[in-house]
């Protein structure tokens, strides 16, 4: 994988793809925050060596560099999944090239389901601890040693720090940001009422199907990571009704404004 990463790094470097201090994933409906970044270039993933290629079709694919709020930022203008086909090492492959490339600090948003029922669609939740249910890691790899320590500490995978700023700003802005501990499943398909109540007995407050993988490999790396979900539906055992995944982005896109807010001015504080 090293040969892979130093190719990779060589190829965005020859293409101007500078260091950076701000490495963000950006997930389900909240693409728009590029519009609020001074782009100085962006490529599009299929053109990067050994990047995977977007399979979700509203997942825009593109890696994009420059500048948000006087900091200089690597983002990714959508993610990849397991239930795309990849593994948990092609998953957080960007994640280790952001990381050549600079980056002290990882942020990363998605959409996910409210399991807690005191949570409503349309807020947002700072994601205080997880429970990876993918079953696998993206650290359980031969020679994964020679890129950071094995046994990666997770007591703290979310930064302190950083949350409390977070907190501070959803404030001073009038924005509800719960605070939660996120599950991240598999997929592709969306779970059964049993796994809800599963999930409500686990501690789980919210859940979804990407994020953990990313955020590991973060630790792995000893960045300082945080996370926030929108949540874009109520999941409710004992009044389930089918998920139009139209719905899921629309609810994604409506609390879009808050998110842009709410990383734009943590960005200006670090």
């Amino acid at each position: 994988m090293i040969k892979y990463i130093n190719q990779t790094v060589e190829y965005l470097r020859e293409r101007d793809i500078g260091q950076a201090e701000i490495g963000i994933i950006l997930g389900t409906g909240l693409g728009q925050l590029v519009d609020h970044i001074k782009i100085e270039k962006q490529i599009s993933y299929n053109h990067i060596p050994y990047f995977p290629t977007a399979t979700v079709e509203f997942h825009k694919g593109k890696l994009i560099y420059g500048e948000l709020e006087g900091k200089k930022v690597i983002v990714m203008q959508g993610r990849f999944h397991v239930y795309e086909g990849y593994s948990l090492q092609d998953v957080t492959y960007p994640v280790r090239i952001m990381e050549k490339l600079g980056i002290k600090v990882l942020l990363v948003s998605n959409a996910s389901g409210a399991i807690n029922l005191e949570f409503k669609k349309g807020e947002l939740m700072l994601i205080d601890d997880h429970i990876n249910l993918q079953g696998n890691s993206p650290l359980a790899f031969k020679g994964v040693n020679k890129l950071g320590e094995r046994f990666t500490d997770m007591s703290e995978p979310y930064d302190k720090e950083i949350n409390s700023k977070f907190e501070s700003i959803a404030k001073d802005l009038d924005i509800k940001l719960h605070k939660g501990v996120y599950a991240s499943v598999v997929g592709p398909q969306l779970e059964t009422r049993a796994e809800y109540r599963m999930l409500k007995i686990l501690g789980v407050d919210s859940v979804g199907m990407s994020t953990v993988p990313e955020v590991i490999v973060g630790n792995h790396l000893n960045l300082k990571v945080a996370a926030v979900s929108v949540l874009t539906d109520e999941c409710d055992p004992d009044k389930l009704k089918p998920i139009d995944i139209n719905e899921i982005i629309a609810m994604a896109g409506k609390a879009e404004p808050m998110m842009i807010k709410l990383f734009s001015e943590l960005i200006k504080s670090l």
